[in-house]
């Protein structure tokens, strides 16, 4: 990954530079990497599963991490992340253990026949399919203290942007990203 694909991606996720709070979801059953990972950074993190885990379940949990502008830390977890299906981004103002809060009571739904489900919303290829089928009432519980969502588009290199809008969700495409940093 370049130098060039960086910049392109803290361009969409910090247009006005570092004043914005962006946060990563990190799906850890994507990868054992991604736990090794969150253990050497210097980033503040948490694990959105609570209570005592199994350590095969800690490896496995996803995990809330808050991404410092121009960090060593960030950039490995991006260039790590992205084309692999390992999270979504957000932007957010709100502290951690707020997001943290809001977050968890998404991560468990109930089917038709009342049966709890695990709800991995944090995998790119599930946000960007379920969040167009929402209903505004919907968008608001999930987005509830987020500005914006970012998740890697179906076709390679593709940057999705879901964002609450006073009629719904509003959708774009914001660049056709390459892991080489091209257009």
């Amino acid at each position: 990954m370049t130098d060039q694909f960086l910049a392109r991606i803290e361009e969409i996720l910090w247009p006005e530079g570092p004043k914005q709070n962006i946060w990563m979801i990190l799906d850890g059953a994507r990868s054992i990497e991604i736990f090794r990972m969150l253990l050497a950074c210097h980033l503040e993190y948490s694990c959105l599963y609570s209570g005592t885990l199994t350590p095969e379940l800690e490896m496995a949990a996803p995990y809330l991490v808050q991404l410092d502008h121009g960090y060593k830390d960030t950039h490995k977890l991006i260039q790590r992340a992205w084309g692999n299906s390992w999270g979504v981004f957000l932007r957010s103002d709100t502290s951690l253990k707020k997001l943290r809060r809001h977050l968890r009571e998404l991560l468990v739904v109930k089917d038709e026949r009342g049966n709890r489900l695990v709800f991995r919303y944090y995998d790119p290829r599930v946000l960007r399919v379920y969040l167009p089928t929402c209903s505004p009432s919907e968008l608001r519980t999930v987005f509830g203290p987020i500005e914006c969502f970012w998740a890697e588009g179906p076709k390679s290199g593709e940057v999705n942007e879901c964002c609450l809008a006073s009629v719904g969700l509003s959708r774009s495409t914001l660049h056709q990203v390459g892991r080489d940093g091209s257009v």
